[in-house]
């Protein structure tokens, strides 16, 4: 009886002793980078966080999943690349979790599969984040930043001069102080862009059956075209407003202040014209069976 009892015992002990070898594995690498270089970072599934900080150095830390071949890091102080490594046949691998410190300005790329992606502070000249089902959540001052996600939502927070930014299903919001350029688009997913009071020189916004509103002000003889198939879409700018406004939709409500509608004689369409302030730029809203409404706030 007294050697039964002990046999329990035993086989927790043996087992906690095996269990490490089946655990993720943890990460702690660091590597020497130039300020203004390079960093491309590839993942399959789990999740990407990318942190700024002040030092020349990329450090990576996090945890490989089970089932994954390994992480390679490999290049020098101009450029840098980190993939996870995963065998041919990764149906049975873990998610692998990886935070990287990068320098401030350095210019970041990252894609995965289903791993989400958060980025936190960069300042990079160039931004490209690429996900087919995994989220993308980014803030940061980049000078031109380009995000993309299939099936997966994206929120970003940008101080940027350039930003386009893309979902099919997933929902897309682009807020922050923008100038410049902007051009952001969605398959059926709902899109919200706020440039925060900033005149833009040029923004294009598209969507087949998701709503879009924007809220935005326009650089001198800017331009700004926005357009949908069935879905709505809501323009908000300031109103001292200086721009030739264009409208036409199919079967879709249109509706600008002062704005007259006019309507077919025979069969569907509407459209309008309006002139406001000294009309230096140009705005085209144009739908299929969406509504497209102007406000002057």
């Amino acid at each position: 009886m007294h050697n039964l009892l002990k046999l329990p015992v035993a086989v927790a002990l043996a087992c906690a002793a095996i269990a490490p070898a089946w655990a993720a594995s943890s990460i702690d690498q660091a590597r020497p980078l130039d300020p203004r270089g390079r960093v491309e970072i590839d993942n399959l599934k789990g999740r990407v966080e990318v942190r700024a900080w002040d030092r020349p150095e990329v450090r990576i830390t996090g945890s490989l999943g089970e089932g994954v071949e390994k992480l390679v890091v490999e290049g020098d102080r101009d450029e840098l690349r980190i993939e996870v490594k995963y065998p041919k046949r990764s149906n049975n691998t873990e998610p692998t979790i990886l935070v990287v410190q990068v320098p401030l300005q350095a210019e970041l790329e990252v894609e995965t599969v289903s791993a989400d992606i958060e980025v936190h502070g960069v300042a990079s000249r160039e931004l490209s984040l690429q996900s087919i089902s995994g989220d993308v959540a980014a803030n940061g001052a980049p000078r031109r930043a380009s995000v993309e996600s299939i099936s997966g939502d994206v929120n970003l927070t940008f101080n940027s001069s350039e930003v386009e930014a893309s979902t099919v299903s997933g929902d897309l919001v682009v807020v922050g102080r923008l100038t410049g350029e902007a051009s952001v688009e969605t398959v059926s997913g709902d899109l919200r862009f706020d440039s925060r009071g900033e005149r833009l020189r040029k923004f294009n916004a598209g969507t087949v059956s998701g709503n879009i509103a924007a809220r935005l002000a326009l650089a001198d003889a800017g331009e700004v075209r926005m357009e949908s198939v069935s879905g709505d879409l809501g323009l908000e700018l300031p109103k001292d407003l200086s721009a030739e406004v264009s409208g036409e939709s199919y079967s879709g409500d249109l509706s600008a202040p002062g704005a007259k509608i006019q309507r077919e004689d025979f069969g569907p369409g509407s459209s309008f014209h309006q002139r406001y302030g000294d009309g230096r730029g140009e705005i085209r809203l144009e739908t299929f069976s969406g509504d497209a409404r102007l406000r002057l706030l």
